[in-house]
């Protein structure tokens, strides 16, 4: 419950920023910089709108999906299929395997009848069945709340303010007969990048908390806290030796992933912590010395979460902690 107010809480935040930034606007051009402000926000939901449609084949094309149907890999298509039943989704999502060494597994498409979940090649050569099942419940309850559309819409508050930082340099270059429009044009750049720094912040806070949710939706439809943190575990470390040419290729998509790859060798250096008994996986038993306050995440690390569409590991860890009582 805590996590939906948080997301209801950061939409009605960011429109309250966009909604005053437009009236800074509009009190700076005048009604004669009517046409200004209509340029920028037609512009950027027109190009927020083209990424949402054509997102899901940029996806396919990058991770190079393959569809596979239940007769091509009956275990991994009906596990699938469990997951989804279990967190009531009225149609199945398309199953999905990349061929990629790299242990990872996400979900993606324009709404909930559009949706694809899909594992790569690397993921299902690591993991366990109980640890692949958490795995794709996380991706399944992506896929429930409606993420994509989600964080698409919080995209279009910064992409505004882009294109309205970049229409008013664009006009200041050009200049203009008027010096009071002209000041008020500067000032207005000055304000949209500066909106565009924060609400970009915001986006990715936005992105940590459905993660977060993502992994309480998992353990909502049976999936043991454990199994997904011991999943975690085990991508961190099999992302890390993945060549680092072929993580590169796929950093443009980090954000669909479970967990970020280029941050892989650190995030499994900070998880070493929690399992005390080397045994390369994260046990229920370990999972409740976390709860029990064994873990601290340092300043630094905490700072570089700012800028990240992940929540930092340990963090994540505790989280499943919590849901593990």
């Amino acid at each position: 419950m805590w996590l939906q107010m948080k997301m209801y809480m950061l939409i009605g935040l960011m429109f309250v920023i966009l909604y005053g930034f437009l009236l800074f606007v509009g009190a700076a051009v005048g009604y004669s910089g009517q046409s200004f402000i209509n340029y920028s926000v037609i512009l950027a939901l027109g190009m927020m709108f083209v990424q949402y449609m054509i997102g899901p084949k940029m996806v396919e094309s990058s991770m190079k999906v393959k569809y596979i149907t239940e007769g091509d890999n009956p275990k991994l298509y009906r596990m699938v299929e469990e997951q989804a039943r279990k967190a009531g989704l009225k149609k199945t999502p398309r199953v999905g395997v990349c061929p990629t060494p790299m242990p990872n597994a996400f979900a993606f498409g324009r709404s909930k009848g559009d949706a694809r979940v899909c594992v790569t090649e690397g993921i299902t050569n690591l993991l366990s069945e109980d640890e692949l099942k958490a795995v794709i419940g996380h991706e399944i309850s992506h896929v429930k709340h409606s993420d994509m559309a989600i964080i698409t819409l919080l995209s279009a508050v910064p992409m505004i303010a882009y294109y309205m930082y970049m229409s008013s340099m664009y006009s200041g270059r050009m200049g203009t007969s008027n010096d009071r429009n002209s000041g008020g044009t500067a000032m207005i750049g000055i304000i949209a990048l500066v909106v565009y720094f924060i609400t970009n912040l915001l986006v990715m806070y936005g992105s940590r908390i459905r993660e977060y949710y993502a992994d309480k939706g998992s353990a909502e439809i049976g999936n043991e806290p454990h199994q997904l943190a011991s999943a975690l575990y085990k991508l961190t470390y099999g992302t890390a030796k993945t060549p680092k040419r072929e993580v590169q290729r796929l950093e443009g998509i980090k954000a669909f992933f479970l967990n970020d790859p280029t941050r892989a060798m650190g995030d499994f250096n900070e998880l070493t912590e929690v399992d005390r008994d080397m045994s390369g996986t994260i046990d229920r038993n370990e999972l409740a010395s976390v709860r029990q306050g064994g873990i601290r995440v340092g300043t630094s690390a905490s700072i570089m979460e700012l800028m990240s569409t992940h929540p930092n590991m340990l963090k994540r860890i505790k989280h499943l902690s919590e849901l593990d009582k």
